[in-house]
């Protein structure tokens, strides 16, 4: 996004599980990872003050605040992952560029992070912040659908093949008129993800657990930000279990990824999920009724839940499952399609209608291209 008078250019991971969206500042940083852009350096003008509305919206789920006499608005975020951002709220021109090459400038409220802590500081190596995405008043949707810029809609479409990057847009001009399957949110005021029910879900034709306090039902959460895709326990034991049968096909369970538990080395070279796909299955997601015919399905084939990992020393590599135990995140009892298992659909969160929808892509450029405004990596 490009920031600032004059503009200067900076890098955000795309996280529709994230309200702020902050930038490393050198207000000054305390620590900071070196990032893909200078730090952004804020005056006096652009410090929000903490009597502001935006303020109390960000701290409204916080601690309370020690320096009650203090003019600026401190704010602290922590993730899943326990890593953690730390900074003051500040205002700045946004520069949005509309398909026809028009520009449009308004000012936005944003973080300006100088204390960063935890393994976020090693994905600060290409970027240079977060963009929130989320329903809360301070993500930048909300903001720019408060001005009135936007119908307050966000839509990513990740390629399946990372090389290939994709595309992000706000608002509702470029949201197909057909091909898309469509669910209603969870509603809720004190939970700003993106979140609904789900009803079933299947490794091939193999019924998974749920493994929620309601069997019946489960909440999935649909988070950009998130690199793996998270499990219940109880459906995440099955689903290693169900996995297990490629160990009659000669695959071997491989440790030696500290970051990944569940790895299997092939009886042949890998070195691309194309080599491995077709010994693994489909996951399916069943939204709406437990009825296939009636229902909508979130499918995520072998690459969508699946990496090659290369061990130390070693050309081949290992098949891991990225999929993981989620028994520590949110409340255990939750689901999350990570990154991992977005890829390859255009995903779209309207909340203007309350309905998240998806549908199949290769996510190059969109069809439409009415208004603005529109990102591309």
């Amino acid at each position: 996004m490009l920031l600032g008078n004059p503009q200067r250019r900076y890098f955000l991971d795309i996280d529709t599980g994230s309200d702020l969206t902050w930038i490393q500042c050198d207000a000054p940083c305390s620590s900071c990872a070196k990032g893909a852009n200078p730090l952004y350096k804020p005056t006096k003008v652009n410090i929000v003050a903490s009597g502001d509305s935006m303020c109390m919206e960000v701290q409204k789920n916080q601690k309370p605040q020690i320096c009650e006499t203090c003019q600026q608005c401190d704010y602290e975020i922590e993730y899943a992952d326990h890593s953690s951002s730390l900074g003051v709220l500040a205002k700045d021109k946004l520069h949005l560029v509309t398909p026809n090459g028009s520009i449009t400038n308004l000012d936005v409220v944003f973080g300006c992070a100088y204390d960063q802590q935890g393994i976020l500081l090693n994905t600060l190596s290409k970027t240079d912040g977060i963009l929130g995405l989320s329903k809360a008043k301070v993500s930048l949707p909300s903001q720019l659908a408060s001005k009135g810029i936007i119908n307050n809609v966000v839509g990513h479409c990740l390629a399946t093949d990372v090389a290939s990057g994709g595309y992000m847009f706000l608002g509702d001009d470029f949201v197909p008129n057909w091909g898309m399957s469509w669910v209603p949110m969870l509603g809720s005021p004190l939970i700003e993800f993106y979140h609904t029910q789900l009803v079933k879900i299947n490794y091939g034709s193999s019924s998974l657990s749920l493994g929620a306090k309601d069997t019946d039902k489960a909440r999935v959460v649909f988070d950009s930000g998130s690199s793996y895709t998270y499990f219940t326990k109880q459906s995440y034991a099955e689903l290693v279990s169900s996995l297990s049968e490629v160990s009659e096909l000669g695959f071997i369970q491989d440790a030696s990824d500290p970051t990944l538990p569940v790895c299997w080395r092939a009886p042949f070279p890998i070195r691309t999920i194309m080599d491995v796909k077709k010994y693994f299955k489909t996951l399916t997601l069943q939204f709406g009724s437990k009825w296939w015919i009636i229902s909508k399905k979130f499918h995520i084939p072998p690459e969508g839940y699946l990496i090659i990992s290369f061990p130390v020393m070693q050309k081949e590599g290992n098949a891991c499952l990225g999929i993981l135990d989620g028994s520590n995140v949110h409340d255990g009892s939750t689901f999350i399609l990570g990154d991992i298992s977005l890829r390859g659909q255009l995903v779209v969160y309207d909340n203007e209608k309350q309905k998240i929808g998806w549908g199949p892509s290769g996510c190059g450029k969109p069809s439409r291209f009415k208004s603005l405004p529109f990102f591309e990596g």
